[in-house]
């Protein structure tokens, strides 16, 4: 496909976003409306727009490619999601509502102290600066392979592009123009993965039941994975309870998919808006894992060979834009760009929230909407932008494995101290030594490391998902030694 085209493409894209933005905070620019949208969205396009920054490019090229390797494995995963998005929504939200946050870690601060709180926040910082700037890299390695490579154009050169895109659109509005264009994105993405089903079916010849039974039939389609638990990655209930927990601590403990939430009026909207959000989750997962079946078949009948790929998440892009028409490969753009930009852009506005909530003090200022601290808040939002810059970067450099399996290992180690920190919080009534709550948050991801590292040679066992339970256990277990028993409790 015509570099120009898809690049056309990119231009009118971002236009729509900047002309919504420019509606969106016209009359209102101030921190109230880019923290919590000034607490008016409503649920029901959060909760589609959440499908959209949730999913992200990584499902929408990742989970179709690693087919291969693991079947429908991964929908064991999202079962275990599906269960942690309404322990979510009946145990953190109205948590969360009734302390009336703006920053979900500002309980750490009410519930363990100072140390405790700042440690939560970095957490965040870090964990949410690494998985989105993961997210954003394939998006952008695709960009640069069928866009900017034809003008020579360098790789970071992309990505500071698309960076810059972003934060054109976001700036001024935050929260209050994300709850907008995310809910659009997510029209786009659903709407890509559907047509994309349709255009790789006509190409095999096959009508709407013989593409279900073409899926169902595939050596693909094995959902449910019991053999081997020390050995196999794969196992039912590694997958399981990682995705439960996974989901517990990435969207649960989680400013940016919080920060939508705390938008809602009052928790029984917020709630809705969760069990809305996980029901369409789980399907749009499984039509994802249906395109991968169906492109690896489309790979067979025409001769490509999956496995001279550098990655298994090259294969969507290479049929998509080199082996079907002009349509197919505009919608595959559409998709890819709208699930990508959603959450990249819901990403670095909750980094720019909790930076100047969590270590600024936004929030305790007498006026949060002076001119001066929305100056700061610009800064703040730039200097994420080109830290995610910096971390695409090394990325590039270092990995060699699809992109939704560095993703969730990297969250195991980074979000598993969060998990930790929350479930001692809300699970005991014990004072923690708080400060030395930081030396655990880095104690805990560095015997997970050893753990996982030889997990195989001392237990000949298989560390999966799961890694993010066992990082948060040694996370609580390490507080419970060092903490002692509450005199006064105090009742949040």
């Amino acid at each position: 496909m015509p570099p120009i085209i898809l690049l056309c493409f990119l231009i009118g894209y971002f236009g729509l976003l900047i002309i919504i933005s420019y509606f969106t905070s016209r009359g209102s620019s101030d921190n109230s409306t880019f923290f919590i949208a000034n607490r008016s969205s409503k649920w029901y396009f959060v909760a589609f727009g959440m499908i959209g920054t949730a999913l992200s490019g990584v499902t929408f090229i990742s989970v179709p490619g690693a087919v291969a390797h693991s079947s429908f494995g991964y929908f064991q995963f999202v079962l275990g999601n599906a269960v942690g998005f309404i322990l979510i929504a009946t145990v953190l939200l109205p948590l969360y509502y009734r302390i009336h946050l703006i920053s979900i870690y500002t309980y750490l601060e009410q519930r363990f102290g100072y140390w405790s709180y700042r440690s939560g926040a970095m957490i965040f910082l870090i964990s949410r600066t690494i998985g989105s700037a993961f997210r954003l890299y394939l998006v952008s390695i695709v960009l640069q392979k069928f866009i900017f490579d034809a003008w020579n154009i360098p790789f970071w050169v992309t990505v500071l592009i698309c960076l810059m895109l972003i934060w054109l659109y976001t700036y001024k509005g935050g929260l209050k123009t994300i709850i907008i264009t995310d809910t659009l994105q997510t029209v786009f993405l659903l709407s890509s993965v559907v047509l994309s089903i349709w255009f790789i079916s006509r190409s095999l010849h096959l009508d709407l039941a013989q593409t279900f039974e073409t899926v169902k039939n595939s050596s693909y389609s094995k959902i449910f994975f019991w053999e081997d638990f020390l050995g196999n990655k794969n196992h039912f209930i590694k997958q399981f309870l990682g995705g439960i927990f996974v989901t517990i601590a990435m969207t649960g403990l989680d400013q940016d998919l919080m920060q939508k939430n705390l938008s809602c009026k009052n928790i029984g909207e917020a709630q809705k808006n969760m069990l809305t959000f996980t029901t369409v989750f789980v399907i749009i997962n499984l039509f994802f894992l249906s395109v991968g079946a169906l492109l690896y078949q489309y790979a067979a009948a025409n001769g490509i060979d999956a496995a001279a790929l550098k990655t298994p998440d090259h294969l969507f892009p290479e049929i998509a834009l080199n082996h079907l028409s002009i349509v197919p490969a505009v919608v595959f753009m559409l998709g890819l760009t709208a699930a990508t930009f959603a959450t990249t852009d819901s990403a670095l506005t909750a980094l720019t929230t909790s930076f100047c909530v969590d270590f600024l003090g936004f929030n305790k200022k007498e006026n949060h909407n002076d001119a001066k601290l929305i100056r700061t808040r610009h800064t703040v939002h730039i200097v994420f932008s080109f830290i995610m810059l910096l971390v695409i970067l090394v990325f590039r450099v270092i990995n060699n494995d699809s992109v939704v399996n560095a993703i969730f290992k990297a969250a195991g180690y980074t979000y598993g101290p969060l998990l930790g920190l929350f479930v001692f919080g809300m699970a005991t009534k014990r004072a923690v030594a708080d400060r030395l709550v930081p030396f655990i948050c880095i104690l805990s991801p560095a015997i997970s490391f050893i753990i996982d590292s030889n997990s195989v040679a001392w237990m000949h066992y298989s560390i999966g998902f799961e890694l993010i339970v066992i990082n948060g256990l040694i996370t609580y277990l390490c507080l419970l030694v060092t903490s002692r028993r509450k005199e006064t409790v105090v009742r949040l």
